[in-house]
């Protein structure tokens, strides 16, 4: 099964009209993105969009074999002119399943939102399926779920959708999946490529034709992530960025709890309301038991915070216990840290402060702190496939 994305940009394409932000501001050439609308086999055509029959032209196809145009988007007919010679648009209800004389069958997805999801068989049995602007499958049962080559969906958007997908197994690691109703929330360019690799997913420009099966540009998950950052930076919203079209994500804590401190209270009911329902939180800094059992996802924030705990047990703070023994029993867990995260098999992604490019500390504990700090990162970050660093909310790729 064949299929060309004449389209993959958000209902009011990208850049939108009149928007002055910066990403529809950059959004030109072949950076800019038409409303998605996508033509499989060219005998099915999913979404009628403005200057569709254009797109067709310029991607070297005709529509003259369109057989069916289906809608996903929630109104009840085209937003534009039915093209000449085209059939009029319709929408399949939700759980019907309709037959082709092409040999296709395509089979209505109910959605949590508005709109309706389409999963396309194709006559050599690969399976697509195509997810509306803002919405994800409803009432998903890993028993009766089907496993897709391809799944073209609003990552940005909905990234729970693929995390919703991936726990029924209807997403597995071959599955091709592309990003589509692309819309100025990410930034173009390598910023966009850099967010959807590490969703799993891949965006390509208007015009794209792709074979359904063919996984060999399926990106590779990085199994291992640093994100430095100083405070304020957006170091945890990018490293939960990362890990939101997961499911089951454990999100390890390593701060604990303060008795009577309002402020930090107020820090962790923030965290917790950012993350999403199914992930669960464990309150520890024993990291190195947890990273060698198997499991979902881990998310660690952060390091800084574990590197405190430490420095504690081993008496750091105190020049005589350092010189007596505690410098070398922090380097000693420093060092078991960085063998378990060498050898965890589960995705691991951390969090932890970049605290070296600031004020030098007034304290000999303060510096001695920065100073352990900057080592335990650079040790955690040697065994990372992927290293960032945030500065303003702006992340830049160190490593990978």
């Amino acid at each position: 099964m064949e299929l060309t994305l004449l389209g993959t940009g958000a209902p009011a394409g990208l850049p939108r009209p009149d928007c002055p932000c910066a990403v529809c501001a950059t959004a030109l050439g072949p950076a800019a993105r038409a409303a998605t609308a996508v033509l499989v086999d060219g005998a099915l055509l999913l979404d009628l969009t403005p200057g569709v029959a254009f797109a067709a032209a310029r991607a070297g196809h005709s529509l003259g074999g369109v057989r069916q145009v289906l809608l996903s988007h929630p109104h009840d007919g085209p937003a534009v002119e039915v093209p000449a010679g085209l059939p009029q648009p319709g929408r399949v209800p939700d759980g019907r399943e309709l037959a082709l004389l092409t040999g296709h069958r395509v089979r209505a997805v109910a959605m949590d939102a508005g709109g309706t999801g389409y999963a396309v068989t194709g006559p050599d049995g690969q399976r697509l399926l195509y997810l509306p602007p803002g919405g994800a499958p409803a009432g998903l049962e890993e028993s009766r779920a089907e496993t897709y080559q391809m799944v073209l969906a609003d990552v940005v958007g909905r990234p729970d959708a693929l995390a919703r997908l991936r726990a029924v197994g209807s997403v597995g690691p071959t599955t091709d999946v592309v990003a589509v109703h692309l819309d100025h929330d990410v930034p173009s360019g390598g910023e966009s490529v850099r967010r959807l690799a590490a969703a799993g997913a891949r965006a390509v420009p208007d015009g794209t034709t792709l074979v359904v099966g063919a996984y060999e540009d399926v990106p590779d998950v990085p199994r291992r992530t640093l994100v430095l950052g100083g405070a304020r930076s957006g170091k945890s919203v990018e490293a939960e960025r990362r890990l939101e079209s997961f499911p089951e994500v454990l999100y390890v804590a390593t701060g604990g709890t303060r008795s009577g401190d309002g402020e930090w209270a107020a820090r962790v009911a923030a965290h917790r309301e950012r993350r999403p329902g199914s992930w669960r939180t464990a309150e520890t800094t024993d990291l190195v038991p947890l990273l060698a059992e198997e499991g979902p996802p881990v998310l660690i924030d952060c390091l800084s915070l574990w590197l405190t705990d430490a420095m504690d047990a081993v008496g750091a703070w105190d020049d005589a216990e350092w010189a007596g023994g505690g410098e070398k029993a922090l380097r000693e867990r420093v060092a078991e840290l960085a063998a378990a995260v060498r050898s965890a098999r589960r995705t691991v992604v951390a969090v932890s402060n970049e605290v070296g490019s600031g004020i030098v500390p007034a304290t000999a504990s303060g510096r001695r702190y920065r100073d352990e700090l900057g080592r335990l990162n650079a040790s955690f970050a040697a065994e990372c496939e992927e290293v960032l660093l945030v500065v303003a909310g702006q992340a830049m790729v160190l490593r990978g």
